[in-house]
């Protein structure tokens, strides 16, 4: 990529720059810094969709409904809000605001803020690749139950097929039939030993075999992803079109139809009856959880796609009509959910939360596909909802992987983080694969994220300083932040995301899939997945301490003390110049 010099300020001359806290004086500021050309968005829809694409996905779909009913249904709204609007969007609008000015990724962003803390960008990019690594897995076994849709009858429709046992139960249509405990749907088999073949694993001592049908689904997803991304955001912002859109659209679809269902209105109910009571239960960590992991804050994303945003472009709005759009988006997900939960609470006739046994991918592959298999023009719905998933995880993956590109990668070398996305994943494709989903699904991305946040924000306002932060958001939008994001990125948001990150160390719930019982060892395993990210923080502060020169004062001073950044809005390019 071509650098370019800025243009010298016309209106002074250059000037001797002394660092604060330091005894001698600064070296003066070398000539003629460089800055580099940077791509930007040809529509500011291309930016927003993509936004919307990365903050709405498959969370917003199946986590966040059964979130809100397993803490008092309607009264986890309140909590939710509250945290939203105190921690989530703050912070998001914090990342948009400094990937906008700044104009960088999340590794080489930190010499312009707080150098010390590098080793956050370092951790954003593995935890990055570890939530790829299983949510274009996800994305493979939608892509195979697409593929599966294209019959005249759906395969996991009836108890028929090579793969079904004496246990597989069809109660749809039938008056004579009674489940228990110990019934399995065929959705449910279907699932477990056809896509996975998950009966010849014996858990994670013995994963079993590959399943080439989803290498080969993974594989496409590889292509897809890597050719929606190797212009950079001039292909991806266009394939946001369809990507961040057609979601909305089958939403409303399957929204009307499971509103026509028999017992809909039970899901409903049950979906938003409020529960006060939970109030004083672990709702609020739950609540600020699941704030945080949707809107996307620490991830990386955010500072990649607001980058290639024009200087003077508003974030401060986009901040908050992403984030209500994301919101939104939750709360009209549990309304398409529950309405089918409540219409197989009816056909089984027993209560809405015994309906579906697992929180996770599972409702996705064996709640849903079981309900649409027996309602009229089930081939349709079947075709619409697994296109659906799919968007939904390409969305987030091209968000996910544009924050690692846009970290310290260049163009040239976008085939070797799709590429580790796409090849490293391949142990969970084995027949106990879903084993290792699940224990990246509740560690990849956990306590260490939202550590992550917790530095960002504390390296941002207290290192960097929310007056200089301040006088950054003036220089692009004209208008300095008022006092409440003030406040929330100083204080508010902070406390929030400790007491989420103490409260989820104090309390981990035994980890369980399906039948199995997860060992003690793999929970270890899962700790250091965790910590391999997070690890990265401590050690390059140790680093930069030890190999910055001079005596402990000037390292410190070296250490915490931002590159120096000139702008020219007419280029929309940065001049840096080291301030020491």
């Amino acid at each position: 990529m071509a650098e370019q010099s800025c243009p010298a300020p016309t209106a002074s001359p250059p000037r001797q720059v002394t660092a604060p806290h330091l005894g001698p004086t600064a070296s003066p500021v070398p000539p003629g810094p460089q800055s580099h050309p940077r791509d930007k968005w040809s529509k500011k829809m291309d930016f927003l969709l993509s936004v919307i694409g990365f903050a709405v996905d498959l969370g917003n779909v199946w986590r966040f409904p059964y979130i809100c009913y397993q803490n008092g249904g309607g009264a986890f709204l309140i909590p939710y809000t509250l945290m939203a609007v105190f921690g989530g969007v703050p912070l998001f609008y914090m990342e948009l605001a400094l990937g906008q000015f700044h104009r960088t990724g999340a590794i080489p962003i930190w010499k312009r803020i707080c150098p010390i803390f590098k080793g956050i960008g370092f951790a954003i990019c593995i935890i990055g690749l570890y939530v790829s690594f299983y949510y274009n897995t996800i994305i493979a076994w939608a892509l195979y139950y697409f593929y599966s849709s294209f019959s005249g009858t759906l395969p996991w429709a009836s108890c028929d097929n090579p793969w079904n046992t004496p246990a597989c139960t069809n109660y749809f249509g039938r008056s004579n039939v009674t489940w228990t405990n110990f019934s399995r749907s065929p959705a449910e088999e279907f699932y477990t030993r056809k896509v996975l073949e998950i009966q010849k694993s014996g858990g994670l001592y013995d994963v079993g075999g590959i399943r080439w049908q989803l290498l080969l689904c993974l594989f496409l997803i590889f292509t897809i992803v890597y050719f929606s991304l190797w212009k950079g955001v001039k292909t991806s912002g266009k394939v946001v079109w369809v990507t961040a859109t057609l979601p909305y659209v089958v939403l409303l679809v399957l929204l009307v139809r499971g509103a026509t269902l028999p017992g809909a209105w039970r899901g409903v109910i049950f979906y938003l009856r409020p529960d006060w009571g939970k109030l004083l239960s672990t709702v609020w960590v739950d609540a600020a959880a699941q704030i945080f992991f949707s809107l996307g804050p620490g991830f990386g994303v955010l500072l990649a796609l607001a980058s290639y945003n024009h200087f003077h472009n508003n974030c401060y709005r986009d901040a908050l009509v992403t984030s209500t759009v994301n919101c939104l988006t939750s709360f009209l997900s549990g309304f398409v959910i529950f309405t089918v939960l409540g219409y197989m609470a009816e056909m089984r006739d027993v209560e809405v939360e015994d309906v579906a046994r697992d929180k996770g991918p599972s409702l996705l592959f064996i709640t849903y596909p079981e309900a649409i298999a027996n309602m009229v023009g089930s081939t349709y719905f079947a075709i619409i909802f697994f296109l659906m998933m799919i968007t939904l995880g390409l969305d987030s993956t091209f968000g996910g992987l544009e924050a690692v590109i846009t970290a310290d990668f260049a163009e040239d070398l976008l085939l070797i983080p799709t590429g580790s996305a796409a090849t490293l994943p391949s142990v969970v494709l084995f027949q106990g694969g879903a084993y290792v989903v699940k224990l990246l699904e509740e560690f990849g991305a956990g306590c260490s994220i939202l550590a992550v946040v917790l530095l960002e924000t504390i390296a941002v306002s207290w290192f960097y300083g929310i007056q200089r932060f301040s006088h950054d958001v003036k220089a692009m939008l004209g208008f300095t932040p008022g006092m409440f994001w003030k406040v929330c990125w100083v204080a508010v948001s902070p406390a929030l995301l400790a007491f989420i990150v103490i409260s989820s160390l104090l309390d981990q719930p035994p980890l369980s899939l399906f039948d199995y019982q997860y060992p003690e060892w793999s929970i270890s395993v899962g700790y250091l997945i965790e910590a391999s990210s997070f690890i990265c923080i401590p050690f390059y502060m140790v680093y930069k301490l030890i190999w910055t020169p001079g005596s402990l004062k000037q390292r410190l001073a070296v250490c915490i003390w931002p590159e120096k950044t000139t702008r020219d809005p007419r280029a929309d390019t940065v001049c840096m110049s080291p301030v020491l």
